[in-house]
């Protein structure tokens, strides 16, 4: 079974809001940029983007956000034949003490039902991904409480955070056998161990830069 929880109508009532809609632009209108990391927006990830799609950079109240998933069973056994997958969504243009506050993390899904879902997730993130590229492609005519005035806006999937075996779902990436990493791939060191049957990765150093301490 799955709930889906409209995303466009929610962001639509928390711009709406004066205080919420000021605080949506915090990061280009609050951050001290004193060079040090301090917010997403001070990373090389964040300043790649503004670079790349400056049309969307260029409205800072424009969303970017990050989505968080992972299968639970809320029955607290594992033997119960149940799995449970919220479908959580960060704003992170909020200042950094409000980001992870129960108040602005948003359930916009649950996908409950007897077994782990692999990779058929895709089938039930369609809704949630039609709004999030409508929100990328075109926007939504949406009223700022703060300006005062009404505007286009825009949202982009900044990240997602999840766990080995969740990004393997949502990706569809094999993070199992001799090329298990998602960044260096077949660049990635292993050793197949004779007897054990397992891959062994090793060597890692060699991916740090010349006298790096490690």
């Amino acid at each position: 079974m799955l709930w889906y929880l409209p995303i466009i109508p929610r962001f639509k009532r928390l711009f709406a809001n004066r205080d919420n809609a000021k605080d949506l632009t915090w990061h280009a209108n609050g951050r001290n940029c004193d060079g040090m990391l301090c917010h997403l927006a001070d990373s090389s990830q964040w300043k790649k983007i503004d670079i790349l799609y400056p049309y969307f950079n260029k409205e800072a109240i424009n969303l970017r956000l990050e989505l968080v998933t992972d299968g639970m069973n809320p029955h607290g056994s594992l033997s119960t034949q149940h799995s449970s997958w919220p479908v959580l969504l960060v704003i992170y243009n909020l200042p950094p003490w409000w980001c992870m506050k129960q108040k602005y993390v948003m359930l916009s899904m649950m996908i409950s039902g007897p077994r782990q879902l692999g990779n058929d997730i895709d089938v039930y993130l369609s809704s949630l991904t039609e709004h999030l590229t409508k929100l990328w492609d075109e926007g939504v005519l949406v009223f700022d409480g703060f300006r005062n005035d009404t505007f286009h806006l825009r949202a982009m999937l900044f990240c997602t955070i999840n766990h080995i075996p969740a990004y393997e779902n949502l990706s569809e990436y094999n993070v199992k056998g001799h090329h298990a990493c998602p960044i260096y791939e077949e660049d990635i060191s292993y050793i197949q161990l004779k007897h054990g049957r397992k891959t062994l990765y090793a060597r890692h150093q060699h991916f740090l830069k010349p006298y790096h301490p490690y």
